[in-house]
């Protein structure tokens, strides 16, 4: 073989062989690269995975937190919505207790009161015989000094009938009147001595009379033929007097609610007992003629009488008074439990709205597909914002993208 043939022959050897090298060289540089870089890769999946699990971890206690959060600051609020309405259910009971507490004690006063009524009216019966006689005494005291004077027995017939009212414990100008005056259907003026008004607008009118010139002269006289004859004359001024008071008819005054007769006032009860004694009919004469005779210890009876009625009927409209204030008092109370009760309800409500609203947010039927999730991946995709929806509300948030991904 030629030295030609055979430098070929080497060199085509050493072609051989050093592109057999190159070959191998660039399959194992390229198998070394992949390896390198599947390391890479498996190192960047398992720290993908811990940073994955450590942001679930994460958002689960976001959420226990911002759970405890709301459910913290909804106890405080109820807290202090019940305090506040505890606060003015106070103020409004409280008042009630109180009326409620006044009203026993009114109750318990007025039978209290009705008993020391009772004790008073049969002491007062029984001093009724001792103030007679008193003021008979009186009476027959003041007959010299007041014999043939007309007006002057008149004014203190007057005075004994206004002492003996507010010994009854009327008051003037409130449970009666001094000689009011009044109209009749002829617009003819009638001056009635003394009204007594009654509860419910009603009146009792009574008339005093003193004649005291036949019944002195009775008792002065020694002579029995004159004894009978002033006795007879001091009937005939009572029955007289009965007459002119009959014609008077003050009971048919429009401007009175009257029974069907007119009290006639004697101070002087032994004078009125001789009359009845000589005139057995005199009472009942006048009584036909709508006319009632009252001496001092009968008038007395009456008017304590009429005075207990004022006291009950002053009772009874404080009773009333206070039956009024507690009906209206329990109705604000009706009223204003009927309005925290629609408090509450809407506060349920809101509480409703405030979780059905979160969950609208927060659920799906397909994993990631909130409305929340959907902000975010529009914010992922690259919208401009400057603010971050918190962490914790974010259910299922897209993991950050991979190299290859990023590449």
């Amino acid at each position: 073989m030629s030295p030609e043939s055979l430098y070929l022959l080497y060199l085509l050897a050493g072609l051989v062989v050093g592109g057999l090298s190159a070959w191998l060289f660039s399959k194992y540089y390229h198998a070394a690269k992949i390896a390198v870089a599947e390391e890479k890769n498996k190192q960047i999946q398992e720290q993908l995975s811990n940073q994955l699990a450590d942001f679930q971890k994460l958002q689960k206690q976001s959420q226990e937190s911002f759970e405890n959060l709301a459910n913290r600051i909804l106890e405080e609020k109820s807290g202090k919505f019940t305090a506040q309405n505890q606060h003015q259910m106070q103020g409004i009971l409280q008042p009630l207790r109180e009326r409620i507490k006044e009203f026993e004690e009114n109750i318990e006063k007025k039978f209290l009161e009705d008993a020391k009524e009772k004790l008073s009216l049969k002491i007062a019966i029984d001093q009724l015989h001792s103030l007679n006689s008193q003021l008979s005494g009186d009476a027959n005291r003041l007959v010299l000094a007041l014999k043939g004077d007309n007006k002057t027995q008149g004014d203190w017939g007057e005075y004994q009938l206004e002492m003996l009212l507010q010994r009854a414990g009327l008051e003037k100008d409130i449970h009666y009147l001094v000689q009011p005056s009044y109209k009749d259907e002829d617009q003819k003026e009638k001056r009635p001595d003394f009204i007594i008004q009654l509860p419910e607008d009603k009146h009792l009118i009574i008339d005093c009379k003193v004649s005291l010139v036949a019944y002195e002269r009775f008792f002065n006289s020694e002579n029995e033929v004159e004894r009978t004859q002033f006795l007879r004359a001091h009937v005939e001024s009572l029955r007289q007097h009965v007459r002119l008071l009959s014609d008077k008819q003050y009971q048919l005054l429009n401007q009175l609610q009257t029974p069907d007769y007119t009290l006639l006032y004697v101070p002087i009860e032994p004078a009125f007992a001789l009359a009845q004694r000589e005139d057995q009919r005199i009472f009942l004469d006048a009584l036909e003629k709508n006319i009632v005779i009252v001496t001092s210890s009968t008038l007395l009876a009456t008017m304590r009488t009429v005075s207990y009625i004022w006291k009950q009927e002053k009772q009874k409209q404080s009773v009333l008074e206070i039956a009024r204030q507690s009906g209206l008092l329990y109705d604000k109370l009706v009223g204003f439990v009927e309005d925290l009760r629609n408090v509450g309800i809407k506060l349920d409500a809101a509480n409703d709205s405030y979780h059905q609203a979160m969950q609208k947010l927060k659920d799906s039927r397909k994993k990631g597909d909130t409305l929340l999730g959907r902000a975010e991946k529009i914010r992922n995709l690259g919208a401009k914002t400057s603010k971050r929806l918190p962490k914790e509300l974010l259910d299922d948030p897209e993991p950050e993208p991979s190299i290859e991904e990023a590449e």
